[in-house]
């Protein structure tokens, strides 16, 4: 297990590493104070035991940093071999208009499985839940729990608690909401041209209602156009006045990955990083751009130490690893039923091929 008060995170940039095991460039990156936390996408991962060597030996390197992945289930799911696929949470939501009662026990048993899969490879946690409505986003879509935020908030309510047990941290995406606008934000630019009281009323209430489930959030690379004339990721009044003062949250807030293309905005990476901060981010991700990342760690340099304290609260509950991940898993005491429980319901069949994982994009 990481032991908590030995956790003294220092850097404000998570990054990423290349293959599926360590060379000497990512030895030389994960060794700069300024790198906090890495990012593993499907690149990095071959197996369950593949994995836990890989952070391992990022932790043999630096044992500070916070390691993370998007592991949402269906669509978005960097870990797929060896480990119990996970439904899209759209999914739940459809079982949810049928019989709630159902639905609302098995966004448990999904958040507790993931949970309890991604720690025993010697990960921290997922970004999960996504928080946002599906309504017309071209990036969220089966993401969403649902189109009705009550039925959000309900599921996702379930779902944290289920990781949360297992010993995972939290993180709500992308407040205050992508799912009312079309363009998707890793190769557009996203407006919404809403009114605050349309967006508050609506959106954000599935990130405001379960708030105290939320250990950290994401703001989305969408500028709400009414409210501020930067993305909600660089916007001061979004994070400042509205996140810390208004709704008195003070847990983490990660940038999305600086290097989508709606987040060319506030200019290069530099000035990226920069506007992320100073709008009061704790941790910037700066993904799949290795140039960038050496970038942003410069740029980092030149920045005055922020306190870091809120980061401790991501720290997962890593087990010792037993050889495989089902040896490890079976010290989660609720893991083989709920693996039980989600497969029987969500994969019995044959499924055609997944749909294209939106969140993988290249710009370059």
């Amino acid at each position: 297990m990481n032991a908590l008060e030995d956790f003294v995170a220092k850097g404000i940039i998570m990054a990423d590493i290349a293959g599926q095991s360590l060379d000497d460039s990512d030895i030389e990156l994960l060794s700069n104070p300024e790198i906090g936390g890495i990012i593993l996408f499907s690149r990095n991962v071959k197996s369950p035991n593949q994995v836990r060597t890989l952070t391992d030996s990022i932790r043999q390197v630096n044992p500070q940093l916070l390691i993370a992945v998007d592991q949402e289930g269906g669509r978005v799911a960097r870990f797929k071999e060896g480990f119990s696929p996970l439904p899209a949470m759209g999914k739940l939501g459809q079982l949810y208009d049928k019989s709630p009662k159902d639905a609302l026990s098995l966004a448990y048993d999904c958040g507790y499985l993931m949970a309890c899969e991604v720690l025993a490879v010697g990960v921290d946690f997922s970004f999960a839940p996504v928080l946002d409505v599906d309504g017309k986003s071209l990036v969220i879509g089966d993401r969403a729990f649902h189109a009705n935020p009550d039925a959000i908030i309900a599921l996702s309510r379930q779902f944290m608690d289920g990781m949360k047990n297992a010993g995972m941290a939290t993180t709500g995406k992308h407040f205050p909401g992508h799912g009312s606008i079309a363009p998707d934000s890793h190769i557009a630019d996203a407006i919404d041209e809403r009114s605050f009281d349309e967006i508050m009323n609506y959106d954000t209430q599935t990130f405001i209602k379960p708030l105290d489930k939320l250990d950290a959030l994401m703001p989305a690379h969408v500028v709400f156009s009414q409210v501020d004339d930067k993305p909600a990721g660089f916007s001061k009044i979004w994070i400042q006045d509205i996140v810390r003062n208004q709704l008195r949250f003070d847990g983490v807030i990660f940038s999305d990955d600086l290097c989508m293309q709606a987040a060319h905005i506030a200019g290069g990476i530099d000035a990226r990083v920069v506007a992320a901060i100073e709008a009061g981010c704790d941790m910037t991700l700066v993904c799949n751009h290795r140039q960038n990342a050496l970038l942003a760690i410069e740029t980092a340099k030149k920045l005055k130490d922020t306190p870091q304290h809120r980061l401790i609260k991501m720290v997962g509950n890593i087990p010792v690893w037993q050889g495989s991940l089902e040896a490890t898993c079976r010290q989660f005491a609720l893991w083989q039923a709920a693996k039980h429980r989600v497969q029987a319901t969500f994969f019995q069949e044959n499924h055609e091929n997944p749909a294209k994982d939106p969140t993988v994009y290249s710009l370059y």
